[in-house]
């Protein structure tokens, strides 16, 4: 499938200086090496590094990363993501094993799995995560295992598929809100997103489905409030939302930056509207401490 041509867009200013809520400490110098050592023995990807998380730092300090599979270049070309956009890498079928032995290796006890979007694929990656979510289990069935999807292009055969094969958890975010969408985020369809999640708690209730968006995009929060109650009409258990930052030149700048008290604002908002799990801050991203935000849903359940 031909690749999504980016529009032309006039220069656009740079980011300005980051506000005095997003000082945090660094891990001491070589505290990521070993996670950094063991992506690179596996072949493996991380959006950590695609996506120039801000949090990367933090978690791999912690020997924890967000693996990134079916390559690392994408087929939409969202003007808000740093993801390589290019011709896709050819499928790597032994992937799904170097994801579950680097899991192994790291000694985690909650992976999270996310992709670019392969929109050349027939099944736009469903099987792929499929295979992954086997493969984990066949290694060790105690790990909570997160996937984080792309829309599989409104598809209905990918969310039975993907439910099939029993995620803990489901995580597929719209992030952001629906008249932004053909500026932030074009080829998606809002209401196909929402349908995705609707569908995957449809087909085995006992999954738990996620949703993430960021805020900083010229949305208002009453907007961000309103994508939550769509979410959780559809089923949707957790909601993460955090700061857009930009990852270069290349993408939107910031509109905005949302203070630590709208967060709270926007946490208590989400917790109103019965949400079993609120993530929300500067920081956060849709994977950013998922083991944490999972304990305390299973507890609440």
């Amino acid at each position: 499938m031909a690749l999504v041509p980016r529009t032309p867009n006039p220069p656009r200013p740079r980011q300005r200086s980051l506000p005095d809520w997003f000082k945090k400490p660094l891990p001491k110098g070589g505290a990521t090496q070993p996670v950094r050592d063991l992506v690179a023995e596996l072949g493996l990807h991380t959006v950590c590094e695609s996506a120039k998380c801000p949090n990367l730092n933090e978690c791999w300090s912690r020997k924890t990363a967000t693996f990134m599979v079916l390559g690392n270049h994408c087929t939409r070309r969202c003007f808000f993501c740093s993801v390589p956009k290019a011709k896709p890498d050819p499928v790597e079928h032994d992937e799904p094993r170097r994801v579950a032995e680097a899991v192994q290796r790291l000694g985690l006890r909650h992976v999270v799995v996310t992709s670019v979007d392969r929109d050349d694929l027939p099944d736009k990656g469903a099987g792929h995560f499929t295979r992954i979510i086997e493969e984990l289990r066949l290694a060790d069935a105690s790990v909570v295992v997160e996937i984080l999807t792309p829309d599989f292009r409104g598809r209905p055969e990918s969310a039975a598929e993907i439910a099939a094969a029993r995620p803990d958890i489901f995580n597929h975010n719209v992030e952001t809100v629906p008249h932004l969408y053909a500026r932030v985020r074009p080829g998606a369809v809002y209401e196909g997103s929402l349908r995705l999640l609707r569908d995957v708690k449809a087909a085995d209730p006992t999954i738990l489905t996620k949703s993430g968006l960021m805020v900083g995009l010229g949305e208002t929060d009453d907007e961000v409030v309103g994508v939550m109650r769509d979410l959780r009409a559809h089923g949707v258990d957790i909601v993460t939302v955090g700061q857009y930052l930009r990852p270069s030149d290349r993408e939107l700048p910031v509109e905005r930056f949302v203070t630590p008290e709208q967060f709270q604002a926007l946490t208590a908002r989400a917790r109103e509207l019965g949400f079993l799990g609120v993530y929300a801050g500067p920081f956060v991203r849709s994977s950013y401490n998922a083991d944490a935000v999972y304990d305390l849903v299973r507890k609440r359940r």
